[in-house]
């Protein structure tokens, strides 16, 4: 993790404070997918300045899953290792920084930052947008005390240890039916609460009922539970319904106002991109959870991480008539 009162890195490039770090990349976000693409950009003796705002959707997070040979490990422990590896290059400037404006200096882009009354500025060839998302959960005043042990977002990731339990399943979103669907198979004993939200019609009630999933609409008031974890889900009537966790459906928010670039957007405001990582701008380009799909398994980032940077280095190098990064 970032040095709380550090803005740059023991190890690799560093800059005085009202200097103009010059570099060729500039990678903004410090997740699994920017410290990725940081990583193999070094590897390619790229001079990369990484900035991480030290924010991580899944800091509640107490353990992740499915990353091959770091199943089980704290998130935070993730980012850690992952940025002593990207901190160990010469090539390399880490810093802590909530960047507030990136735009178009000539040739170049202009990063701009700052943290406690410390700044930092720099001139990149290329940038790569790796911020991630912001969560808004349903107004549930005690879902946070659970979330990360009792309750989770990403049934892919923590599916297995909430495995054959009575769970909840509180969505009030559209897309409902095929996510209760999804974390059905990992339980026969789930009921989604769409909490007074209009997302259900006939159709989409019968499809869960013929899966052996209840529904409840009406208003769920909170959830309950003590130090042991989560123990039930209580409606706004004051039936409480027995549950031993559960998972929840979030609206993602993305947090880009500083990107002062003219990049194509979709309907969630998530960055298109191709396949590899590019937008439609040329030097700058997006990785992670900030593109389409969305939120993704780490080690699903981490991949198109290193598929971006490989993309970010040809582009760099320029001319180059082979089209292994659009297909790889």
């Amino acid at each position: 993790m970032a040095d709380p009162e550090g803005t740059t890195a023991a190890a690799g490039t560093s800059a005085p404070d009202d200097a103009v770090l010059t570099v060729d990349v500039a990678v903004i976000g410090a997740g699994p997918a920017g410290l990725s693409t940081a990583l193999n950009l070094v590897r390619a003796r790229r001079t990369v300045l990484l900035v991480d705002a030290n924010r991580p959707r899944n800091a509640a997070t107490l353990r992740s899953h499915g990353f091959l040979t770091r199943d089980g490990v704290s998130p935070l422990e993730l980012r850690k290792l992952g940025r002593a590896e990207v901190e160990s290059y010469p090539e390399a400037t880490v810093v802590q920084a909530v960047v507030d404006e990136v735009a178009a200096d000539g040739d170049r882009w202009r990063v701009h930052g700052g943290w406690r009354g410390t700044e930092v500025t720099a001139s990149a060839r290329a940038v790569v947008v790796a911020t991630g998302l912001r969560e808004e959960f349903p107004a549930l005043p005690m879902l946070r005390a659970f979330y990360g042990t009792s309750v989770h977002s990403c049934v892919e990731c923590d599916g297995y240890e909430k495995a054959g339990e009575p769970l909840a399943f509180v969505c009030e979103t559209p897309d409902v039916v095929d996510r209760a669907l999804f974390l059905a198979a990992w339980t026969d004993d789930l009921i989604v609460y769409t909490n007074g939200a209009a997302t259900l019609d006939d159709a989409g009630r019968a499809r869960l009922a013929a899966a052996g999933v209840r529904v409840d609409e009406r208003e769920v008031a909170d959830l309950e539970g003590d130090r042991s974890g989560m123990t039930g889900v209580r409606l706004v009537d004051g039936h409480v319904e027995p549950r031993s966790g559960g998972f929840v459906r979030p609206v993602w928010q993305v947090d880009t106002d500083w990107l002062r670039a003219d990049v194509d957007r979709d309907a969630e405001g998530l960055l298109v991109v191709d396949g590899v990582g590019r937008t439609g701008v040329p030097g700058i380009y997006a990785v992670g959870d900030v593109t389409p799909p969305g939120p993704e398994q780490l080690i699903v980032a981490a991949g198109h991480g290193a598929r971006t940077a490989s993309a970010v280095h040809r582009d760099l190098i320029g001319g180059l008539t082979d089209v292994r990064d659009a297909v790889q």
